[in-house]
């Protein structure tokens, strides 16, 4: 089954939100999106060119300073409807997540590995970290339930987040290493 190109649905929600420069959207992958899907400038940017060649999204240059360009972007009408038909699309399919710590603890071989401890209480220290982060953002993004309102998809998002790394973080205390 061919994979789906869900970075271009991505930029495009992205777009539908406001109009965004290359940065503004690589800041966006760094500061909200990254806590459940990752994008590299060398990925971005030649997405961008691609949807605007479909005609799906437009840019104006714009002067920084005083010889800067940058180019900021904007979804098209067929943009928005192509981005919906996938917004409202069924999900049919759980795609697996990708944790290189569960993937070597696969190869572990008895429970008595001298290396077990280490690489739980490294990632206890990594999860720890995270979640204290995630729980920043939460205070930092919605201080008050107007703004819960206004970006309803994004607090779930971040609650999600915030209950994964609790769950983890458990799970790893409980494991009898």
């Amino acid at each position: 089954m061919a994979q789906k190109n869900i970075l271009q649905y991505l930029l495009l929600g992205l777009l539908n939100q406001a109009p965004k420069t290359g940065y503004d959207l690589k800041r966006v992958f760094e500061n909200e999106i990254g806590e459940f899907w990752q994008a590299k400038h060398s990925q971005i940017y030649p997405e961008l060119k691609r949807l605007e060649t479909e005609d799906l999204i437009t840019h104006i240059e714009l002067i920084s300073g005083t010889k800067l360009k940058k180019k900021q972007y904007t979804i098209t009408p067929s943009g928005v409807s192509y981005f919906n038909e996938w917004r409202y699309s069924p999900t049919s399919e759980i795609l697996a997540s990708k944790d290189e710590f569960i993937l070597k603890l696969y190869f572990i071989e008895s429970k008595n590995d001298q290396h077990l401890p280490a690489m739980f209480a490294e990632q206890t220290t990594l999860h720890t970290d995270k979640l204290t982060h995630l729980l920043a953002r939460k205070a930092l993004v919605f201080p008050n339930q107007a703004t819960i309102t206004a970006n309803y998809g994004h607090y779930l998002i971040l609650e999600h987040a915030i209950n994964r790394e609790q769950d983890y973080l458990k799970w790893l205390a409980t494991a009898d290493c």
